[in-house]
């Protein structure tokens, strides 16, 4: 069965759902339908870093536009604001171009299967909010399944992550990569509310193609997603790093490549 309704909308019919946002960090397959236009405003912030004080704040505002039943380009700006020591910064970081294509379409198929790619550029380091001209893309499979039709839905996510990042001074570059694997489950409390967990595992190494690794760390967190009319909704996540290790330095986490916290806010609309 093709799906015919908006997302929002969707989530409210006992029948039927869309599992995009439903899990946090973690993504479902679905990608609305051609004629829907989405606005989505996603924050993220970020806390507890090795460095000391660390607190960060990024977010995005994207139009997604479905093409096709099976095909979506979403562009979008970023902005950002960090607060790391003496130094407080923020504004406008840069741009992204979301495209989404779906591989397995679950109502049809086993599973759904959707393949994600997004080319960003940016003009502060994520890791030190120092100025900085970063170009990066991010390509991930994202799988999921209902579980229960219409009250369970499973989801597991396959990403590699590759970028360039040049300070303004002094003259070099650093070149990094990284994967990871995120699964979730969500269930559906009442029409519209579903309330889930979700874990992610990380590593992040020097170089473009995974050439020396650098830190890695496993994050666990509750995630929950609300209706909040037929055309919005909300979901957030707040994973918490509860192993890890960085190369070459003490201690049972990684808190000089990874945040101890990571919390995700994203509302959406549909028109």
């Amino acid at each position: 069965m093709a799906q015919s309704l908006p997302t929002a909308a969707e989530n409210l019919t006992p029948s039927d759902l869309d599992s995009e946002h439903l899990f946090g960090f973690t993504e479902g397959s679905d990608l609305g339908v051609p004629g829907e236009v989405e606005l989505e405003w996603e924050t993220n912030g970020r806390l507890g870093k090795r460095l000391g004080r660390f607190l960060a704040v990024d977010s995005g505002l994207a139009l997604k536009m479905p093409l096709t039943g099976d095909f979506r380009l979403a562009p979008g700006v970023t902005f950002n604001a960090y607060d790391i020591g003496a130094r407080t910064t923020g504004g406008v970081n840069g741009g992204f171009l979301e495209t989404r294509l779906r591989l397995l379409d679950r109502r049809a198929a086993p599973f759904g299967l959707t393949l994600s790619i997004v080319p960003a550029y940016g003009t502060v380091d994520g890791s030190s909010g120092a100025p900085a001209r970063s170009f990066g893309t991010d390509v991930a499979l994202l799988a999921d399944r209902e579980l229960i039709p219409g009250k369970l839905v499973a989801a597991v996510n396959l990403g590699f992550a590759f970028s360039t990042t040049r300070p303004t001074a002094p003259d070099q570059r650093a070149l990094g990569s990284g994967i990871e694997a995120a699964a979730a489950l969500a269930y559906q409390v009442r029409p519209g509310l579903f309330v889930g967990a979700e874990t992610r595992y990380a590593r992040t190494y020097d170089g473009l193609a995974l050439d020396r690794l650098a830190g890695q760390a496993l994050y666990l967190g509750p995630t929950l997603y609300t209706t909040l009319s037929p055309q919005a909704w909300a979901s957030f996540t707040w994973n918490v790093q509860v192993a890890g290790r960085a190369s070459g330095e003490p201690g049972p986490l990684d808190l000089s490549g990874f945040d101890r916290h990571q919390m995700r806010l994203r509302v959406g609309y549909n028109f």
